[in-house]
């Protein structure tokens, strides 16, 4: 613990840490509450449901029933609460003092414009055509090329494969008015159009879409379409659509943010995302502090945390068209999303489709990558035992995707 530290996340920290001992503190204080013996109450006013006030009578009962008193369970409770903080802390400091450091060396670009480029990793002399993969705008492209163990492009260059990585960059001056319509008819397009001949298309996560767009509009340059946990339907469940509402409900109050920004900034898409699961990443933490912090398990898992906090901000058109459109009104899967004017039907699409459906996806829930499998005509769907990182990047990455896909590339 004397190293010094390495980095800033997780971002943002002060979320996490309030979320980290916030779980265990409001259990306390709605299942603590004694009945009627005269010891103080721990609930503070909380309003407790019903399911709350059945559960505190039931630790009552077994406690009265057990000869314990109220007091000594609440220091044990206490206790656990305590060690679990100390277990979050040790987990962040851990992280943030790993000597892990990405070392990776850029291959070769192609093409650029403003902040966009593509990355060239296939050998030389490699065979079949260019296979572009084309990642989300709000994280770095680079989870497909995370280090030398965990990097799909590099994979698939080394079975022969020119694997292409495009690189959105940082969104400038001029990118900051982007719509999703100039990403990708405009920037996609002309990186297309730079290739010698039509490649194959690949969009990881919300770069599913966009290379959904892009093969619908230039069918001639798209030959086929790969598509790796991509949303569609927004409103898949019940649950899900009260999520999408929610998110959408927070625009007006984003918008004086992203007016003085230009973009949607990084904390705050972080938080977003952590209100996919509030508990998970303390629970990730706290068993990172008790890994071998020299094992490779240890480094990867301070790389891909190293690129989740190195994220991207979100041009703010592009904020309200995917909040407001995607989220709040369900567009794609109301057949209501334009681009360039034009809807986005998958149903229109010709050429061969792959499909990669992770199963234990928080971001982008298995029903909603369904639907989009349902109107996709002829896709090859692969059912991945995994999540949606874990899939492109994790310690099983190569058996649950890299495989199906390079044998999907050369059954072309």
């Amino acid at each position: 613990m004397t190293a010094p530290l390495r980095r800033r996340g997780p971002r943002p920290l002060p979320l996490h840490l309030l979320m980290g001992a916030s779980r265990g503190w409001l259990a306390l204080a709605g299942t603590m509450t004694p009945s009627a013996g005269g010891s103080p109450s721990w609930n503070g006013g909380f309003p407790i449901s019903k399911a709350g006030r059945a559960e505190q009578a039931r630790i009552l009962d077994r406690l009265a029933a057990g000869s314990h008193a109220p007091e000594e369970f609440r220091a044990a409770v206490l206790r656990r609460l305590l060690r679990e903080d100390r277990a979050l802390i040790a987990g962040i400091a851990a992280y943030r003092r790993h000597p892990y450091t990405r070392r990776l060396p850029d291959p070769p670009v192609p093409w650029g414009e403003g902040g966009s480029r593509l990355l060239d990793h296939g050998a030389p002399g490699a065979a079949g055509p260019p296979v572009v993969f084309v990642p989300s705008l709000v994280n770095r492209a680079y989870v497909l090329d995370l280090d030398e163990r965990n990097s799909l492009l590099r994979f698939l260059a080394g079975q022969g494969v020119r694997a292409m990585l495009l690189d959105w960059g940082f969104p400038g001056e001029a990118e900051r008015q982007f719509t999703l319509t100039d990403y990708i008819a405009g920037r996609l397009e002309r990186a297309l159009m730079a290739l010698p001949e039509s490649a194959v298309v690949v969009g990881y996560c919300m770069g599913g879409l966009l290379a959904l767009a892009a093969a619908l509009r230039r069918p001639d340059r798209v030959r086929a379409l790969g598509l790796l946990a991509t949303p569609w339907d927004f409103w898949a469940t019940p649950e899900e659509a009260q999520r999408a509402a929610a998110a959408a409900a927070l625009l007006p109050a984003l918008e004086p943010l992203m007016q003085a920004t230009g973009t949607l900034p990084v904390d705050v898409i972080q938080t977003l995302f952590a209100g996919l699961d509030p508990w998970g990443i303390p629970r990730k933490f706290r068993a990172f502090a008790r890994l071998d912090q020299a094992s490779q398990r240890a480094a990867l898992f301070v790389a891909l945390e190293d690129w989740l906090n190195d994220g991207v901000p979100l041009a703010a058109p592009v904020a309200r068209e995917t909040l407001g459109g995607w989220y709040g009104a369900n567009t794609p899967s109301r057949l209501a999303w334009r681009v360039a004017g034009a809807v986005v039907d998958p149903a229109e699409a010709t050429m061969p489709a792959f499909l990669a459906i992770p199963h234990r996806d928080r971001i982008v829930p298995p029903a909603s990558a369904r639907s989009l499998a349902a109107r996709l005509p002829g896709a090859r769907v692969h059912e991945a035992e995994a999540g949606h990182i874990g899939m492109a990047a994790g310690s099983a990455a190569e058996a649950a995707l890299w495989r199906p896909l390079l044998a999907w590339l050369r059954s072309l």
